[in-house]
């Protein structure tokens, strides 16, 4: 039993870097290369294995540019963090170095975000006591602190925090970004998760997962009351298949996987790793209902938050989604199949016939 003790204790972790990786990424550093290495010996010895990892596994473009300062002060602070809050001392080496040292979720631009958001969000989890309880309170506080939100129109998908908070609007996709970078900046550890495609090839979707002592799901800048692993998309997520490419689900890793990340904005462009995570969002299709989704716009095809009912054999009633909303986020309903129903949204009254079982619809109407 002693001596199997020791051997446990002998184990390198499976992140650590390996020598011979970080200097064949030295080499490819070119004119670069005495930024990286003047990194690698400004953190302390004991946390160099970080500074190791983050060159071994840094896409090309890193390599060439990032500089040393921007480098070591991304690194102080999220060891800073590590030591301060409890729950980022329970998180396992391998998790710490691949999703809360990284300075980057995917390809946007490496702005130094780690201080100004560790700033803003230490005053809002103060009280918090898990990883869970902090993605939580920030997806709740921090967009409206920084105001911002939602919105289609946007300069780009993939912007920096700092950026989105700058243009006041983001993607699904850069406000994923912040609120990654923000749990980061306070020790929880996350990745973005995303499909290229829903499966009825409605469009692509990003959202992000946090570690507390498990891999948890939210929609950035859509909290839910009820708790993390919820969502407007679960239902979409659930119909993923993990053999075809376009309609899995992936997320993001720096460190290098043979699974690329799709970027949607850059689809030839294979330098984020991921993961195909499919298999943790979907479930057996049930094909008991016909599920009609239903988008109410206004006059001027902005979409309008209105009062909507479906009545037929079943009644239903809800809440149509508004311009803050994800362009995929629609109020949806299950009807029996085959079956007449009358949709009235605000002014406006539509009838729908049911298609099939497992079938599904979105229809548009235009209320006043």
């Amino acid at each position: 039993m002693r001596c199997a003790f020791i051997m446990f204790l002998c184990v390198v972790p499976t992140f650590a870097a390996e020598p011979d990786g970080v200097e064949k990424q030295l080499a490819k550093a070119k004119g670069n290369r005495a930024e990286l290495e003047k990194a690698l010996a400004g953190v302390p010895k004991a946390e160099r294995a970080g500074m190791e990892f983050l060159v071994a596994n840094m896409p090309e473009a890193d390599l060439v540019s990032l500089k040393a300062d921007f480098l070591i002060e991304n690194h102080i602070l999220a060891y800073k963090a590590r030591k301060q809050f409890p729950w980022a001392k329970e998180v396992p080496e391998e998790i710490f170095l691949n999703n809360v040292l990284p300075y980057a979720n995917v390809d946007e631009k490496r702005d130094p975000w780690r201080k100004d958001l560790y700033e803003k969000c230490v005053p809002l989890v103060k009280d918090s006591k898990t990883a869970s309880d902090v993605a939580q309170t920030l997806n709740k506080e921090l967009f409206p602190l920084l105001k911002l939100k939602y919105a289609p129109q946007r300069r780009a998908p993939n912007l920096s925090p700092l950026e989105s908070i700058r243009q006041g609007n983001a993607s699904c996709t850069g406000l994923s970004i912040v609120l990654s970078d923000a749990c980061r900046a306070v020790g929880v550890p996350t990745r973005l998760v995303g499909t290229p495609n829903w499966s009825d090839k409605r469009g692509n979707h990003t959202w992000i997962e946090i570690w507390d002592k498990k891999w948890r799901f939210t929609g950035a800048c859509e909290p839910d009351p009820a708790g993390l692993d919820r969502g407007w998309f679960v239902g979409d997520a659930a119909k993923a298949q993990k053999d075809v490419p376009e309609h899995a689900i992936y997320a993001t890793s720096f460190k290098k996987t043979d699974t690329p990340f799709p970027l949607v904005w850059a689809r030839d462009k294979k330098t984020v790793s991921g993961e195909n995570v499919t298999d943790r969002y979907a479930k057996a299709e049930k094909k008991a209902a016909f599920q009609l989704s239903i988008r109410v716009v206004d006059a001027k095809g902005k979409r309008t938050s209105v009062a909507v009912s479906v009545t037929g054999p079943t009644k239903h009633e809800g809440t149509s989604k508004g311009e803050s909303a994800d362009l995929n986020d629609f109020l949806s309903f299950e009807l029996k199949p085959g079956m007449e129903y009358t949709v009235k949204a605000g002014d406006a009254t539509k009838t729908v016939t049911a298609g099939k079982a497992g079938e599904s619809t979105v229809i548009e109407i235009i209320s006043k």
